[in-house]
């Protein structure tokens, strides 16, 4: 009677009368077997998609339940379990710079039937042995919480030196970071401008010192001081400032917009008064007042 051999892991039942004298390798065969399934860990460097096979009567690198993958595909890959009809649990962490997609081998992933390992993350995962349409599913949480539709966290929250991406808003409830329990607070950008929407209460915006910057950040627009003034810029240069006793401008005053008055203090200190390119009158700093032309009250010449 030939040898048959258990379904997940290999492991070699020699037949009734079989092997007699040489048993005992297949036995010790076996007890390795056993002691990489219980307690093994194999590293596999990875360049590209890579199998993790179960060979049976041998100590094969499909059978350790802690895989650990290094190297630098460079993109993401597969890590590919065959035979397809075995049941499987492994802890994977992947060390190396890309996402991992474990899979039956065969199967085209998708993330109904694998599960994938963002680089630098650690997960649980088992497989159900269904052949051509096993699955992989995770047993703890992973970096990929897109089938998780109310994920919890226990801690923190860190991102492992990488970003938190959102897509274009499109509508009134996706690629938003939304806060309250009413949707009160609202942070998205819908293909054209970024949007802070608010709708309870106040924006309150805390700071002992609140400055708005250019997207650059080398230009001030303007400044909020605590107990202090604020101010106002132009290309970088302040032109308004509120104090105690009221408020400094820099420059000229121009008068409803395109009207041609301005009033500004000249290198004398005087205040002028002037309309176009001409100046109209002028205010001395002993308080004489000066008119470039006869100055008229009601039609009489004063």
């Amino acid at each position: 009677m030939a040898s048959t051999y258990t379904s997940n892991t290999g492991i070699e039942k020699p037949g009734s009368g079989e092997q007699a004298g040489t048993w005992g390798t297949t036995t010790n065969v076996n007890f390795d077997i056993i002691d990489q399934a219980v307690h093994g860990q194999v590293s596999i460097a990875i360049s590209g998609n890579t199998d993790l096979t179960t060979s049976d009567g041998s100590v094969s690198n499909g059978v350790a339940p802690v895989i650990v993958l290094t190297g630098s595909p460079g993109s993401t890959f597969q890590l590919q379990v065959t035979p397809t009809d075995q049941k499987k649990h492994y802890t994977v962490k992947n060390e190396t710079d890309a996402a991992c997609r474990v899979i039956y081998k065969g199967v085209t992933y998708s993330t109904s039937n694998g599960v994938e390992i963002l680089d630098g993350a650690t997960a649980a995962v088992t497989g159900d042995g269904g052949g051509s349409s096993g699955i992989f599913k995770t047993l703890t949480p992973t970096s990929d919480v897109v089938s998780d539709t109310s994920p919890s966290l226990g801690g923190n929250l860190d991102v492992n030196a990488k970003n938190i991406l959102f897509g274009d808003s499109a509508g009134a409830t996706d690629d938003r970071l939304v806060f309250g329990a009413g949707t009160d607070l609202e942070i998205y950008h819908d293909a054209t401008d970024s949007i802070i929407d608010n709708s309870t209460g106040a924006l309150k915006i805390l700071g002992n010192d609140v400055q708005v910057k250019n997207g650059a950040n080398n230009e001030t627009l303007a400044k909020l001081i605590d107990g202090g003034a604020v101010e106002l810029y132009h290309n970088n240069v302040k032109k308004i400032e509120t104090t105690a006793d009221g408020v400094d401008i820099v420059g000229d005053i121009s008068l409803t917009g395109g009207s041609g008055w301005r009033i500004h203090v000249d290198g004398k200190n005087e205040l002028i008064f002037s309309y176009g390119s001409a100046t109209v009158a002028k205010i001395g700093t002993n308080g004489a007042i000066t008119s470039e032309n006869d100055v008229t009250a009601f039609g009489t010449v004063a």
